[in-house]
């Protein structure tokens, strides 16, 4: 009955889509890792609690089958922040905290650059005679 288990794992493991602009942070990997650590034996590995193994699985079966999302259309693609689903997925993806660190780069760079030349701009002292 494990390796029944287990093939059903690896299979929604298989259809469970990965978003490569979210590294580190992507539930399809986290799902794979988990599954990898939790099945370490493959299909001879021993499951202590079968029941909340399958209820686990059917959870995850019915998110990644979009069962809610078809049982409670959305009236509309936004939130009550009033920003679209194509705007989270930019906010999400990481390219703005990456734009955001190249801003503050910018920032640190232009600090940096001002007081080194203060420092080279003072004249230095004549030796005293």
């Amino acid at each position: 009955m494990s390796a029944t288990r287990y093939r059903r794992f690896l299979k929604l493991c298989e259809e469970w889509p990965r978003d490569e602009t979210k590294k580190g942070r992507d539930l399809g990997t986290f799902l794979r890792q988990r599954v990898a650590s939790a099945f370490r034996e493959g299909e001879n590995t021993q499951i202590s609690d079968p029941d909340k193994c399958d209820q686990m699985y059917e959870s995850l079966a019915r998110i990644n089958g979009n069962v809610y999302k078809q049982k409670f259309p959305r009236v509309r693609d936004t939130s009550f922040t009033g920003v679209t689903v194509e705007e989270c997925r930019v906010l999400l993806s990481g390219s703005m905290q990456q734009s955001m660190d190249e801003e503050k780069k910018g920032l640190w760079k232009t600090l940096m650059e001002r007081f080194s030349s203060k420092t080279e701009d003072v004249p230095e002292k004549a030796p005293e005679k």
